[in-house]
């Protein structure tokens, strides 16, 4: 009788799961993506999408934080660190119907390898000079060789999805979940169910449970939160601290905060040479005494306690402290020391005269600061920094910009004097921060792209970078990048403000939601979310 009971548990658990199948979850995007190219992806929003459409041969738990197999059933690293091989799942399909082998592995990685592409993904492989080649030794089996061994190696193709080599449909055929059924630019992209998605849930039914996933496209947060409030959306992936409080004030079960996260909110100074800035002010951005002076005149005890409520934490470095293992614990916060600001200041000749700033030549210190529009906690810091550096008699003028525009001005035009932005880190390791460090990345915001290291600290930074990523002992790895994070501290590059905890809302709609600290937080397991049968009938 008791196996009886337990046998129509288990049915009536089945058919409540079947229930809940189907339906449409809904979020929002903060910022129209910049490509469908998954080689390509280096912001947010294509990241998002990257995430919910792409196949990866292996993927890192967003919840465990372990490498688990995905498009590859297994893999094997060579003991040089220079090889992986993978064995591959049988009888996969993209979205479009076309077969899965390595012929696709081969593709993507020798496209993603190719340096006129200019991918930052492809810079987390970048551990030495020479090409990368690949070897297909079966139609489910494939090996990839790299000029210099790499650690952690298997642990960076969770950002690598795997393109077609031979569908016509390019990008929009893919191995994930879902795939972009609609884009209507500035408004809605809708996402639909893979058909030929290859997971199964423990009863042998396909997933993912959703039907389709309805991204809006909405900068403002004020609308968001009220969309939210009206269960017009079922999460809210990040959530500014404002909105946390009130939320969790009201509506206490939907409010989540998994701890402090391993992202970061910092500010930098452009020092590109062939950008449209007088050449005076580049003088002052190039100076590690005056980026050094701007850091101890920035008081982000007070950024963390007024504009974070408390949520964040004081900016260290490039590691969050949540980051056990690879947190340099030598290094400590600036602490905020306008006078010492003003000391390195005037080691570099800049003198006050009448409450103002000059420097040597006589040149009032003014910039301009850009962030993001939008984005609340950003542009009061900005406020907060004008403020704080205002008590040294330094003009700063902030300027918020929709993302796209602002994209193009850090990353394109390289028209900006100064920015605040944040990097949404997506992995433990450092060789997921390559296409940051490295001298000649896409990401090395101050000065990308440089053809030699421009400064020897970069040249060290890029030599540091490339033995963490090649040495095969983890002690070693350490040594390495903690040096790289003193000298990040020494010569302050980008000047980093907080970090800040994973904050997040989630709709009592939505069932299996269990946010952690890697993003995406509230939806790295989005093929296995459910909604409620009301929520799905009112749509």
């Amino acid at each position: 009788m008791r196996g009886i009971c337990i046998l129509l548990a288990l049915l009536s658990l089945s058919a409540t799961l079947f229930s809940q199948a189907g339906g449409e979850l809904r979020f929002c995007l903060r910022s129209e993506p910049k490509t469908f190219d998954p080689l390509l992806v280096d912001d947010d929003a294509s990241l998002s999408i990257r995430y919910l459409t792409g196949g990866v041969l292996v993927r890192v738990n967003r919840k465990t934080q372990d490498l688990e197999p995905e498009l590859a059933e297994s893999w094997k690293v060579s003991k040089d660190g220079k090889q992986i091989t993978f064995k591959l799942r049988h009888n996969l399909t993209f979205s479009d119907g076309s077969p899965f082998s390595s012929e696709d592995v081969a593709f993507t990685m020798q496209r993603l390898m190719d340096p006129a592409l200019h991918s930052s993904t492809g810079d987390a492989f970048r551990s030495g000079t020479g090409s990368v080649s690949t070897k297909i030794l079966a139609p489910d089996q494939i090996a990839i060789i790299f000029p210099a061994p790499i650690a952690a190696l298997d642990r960076l193709f969770d950002q690598v999805a795997i393109m077609s080599a031979h569908s016509p449909k390019k990008e929009a055929a893919v191995l994930g979940p879902f795939m972009v059924a609609d884009y209507k630019a500035g408004s809605t992209l809708l996402l639909r169910r893979n058909p030929n998605y290859w997971k199964k849930d423990s009863q042998g039914r396909r997933l993912p449970y959703l039907d389709s996933i309805r991204l809006d496209i909405q900068p403002n947060r004020d609308v968001e939160m009220l969309r939210f409030k009206r269960g017009e959306l079922d999460l809210i992936n990040v959530l500014d601290s404002d909105y946390f409080d009130r939320l969790a004030s009201s509506s206490p079960a939907l409010a989540r905060d998994a701890g402090a996260s391993l992202d970061s909110d910092f500010m930098w100074f452009n020092q590109v040479a062939t950008a449209p800035i007088l050449e005076y002010k580049r003088a002052w951005f190039r100076s590690t005494n005056f980026r050094r002076a701007i850091s101890q005149a920035i008081n982000r005890d007070d950024l963390a306690r007024v504009v974070f409520n408390g949520h964040a934490q004081p900016g260290v470095g490039p590691v969050s402290p949540a980051n056990k293992f690879w947190f340099d614990a030598k290094l400590k916060a600036e602490p905020y020391r306008p006078d010492a600001a003003l000391k390195a200041l005037q080691a570099d000749g800049f003198h006050q005269q009448n409450g103002s700033l000059y420097d040597k030549s006589g040149n009032l210190v003014e910039f301009s600061i850009v962030t993001n529009a939008g984005g609340k906690p950003r542009e009061r810091m900005a406020v907060m920094i004008q403020e704080d550096l205002g008590k040294l008699g330094i003009k700063v003028n902030v300027v918020t910009l929709d993302f796209p525009s602002l994209i193009e001005r850090i990353s394109q035009k390289f028209n900006y004097e100064a920015a605040i932005l944040g990097f949404r880190n997506v992995d433990l390791d450092p060789n997921g921060q390559m296409n940051i460090w490295l001298s000649s990345a896409e990401d090395h915001a101050w000065n990308p792209q440089q053809k030699s290291p421009a400064t020897a600290w970069e040249a060290e930074i890029d030599r540091l970078m490339q033995a963490q990523a090649s040495a095969a002992d983890p002690k070693k790895r350490k040594e390495s990048f903690d040096r790289v994070q003193e000298i990040v501290a020494e010569q302050s590059p980008f000047i980093y403000l907080v970090n800040q905890n994973a904050l997040s809302a989630v709709s009592s709609a939505v069932a299996g939601a269990n946010p952690g600290i890697l993003s995406p937080q509230t939806f790295w397991n989005a093929d296995r979310l459910t909604l409620n049968p009301d929520t799905q009938a009112r749509r």
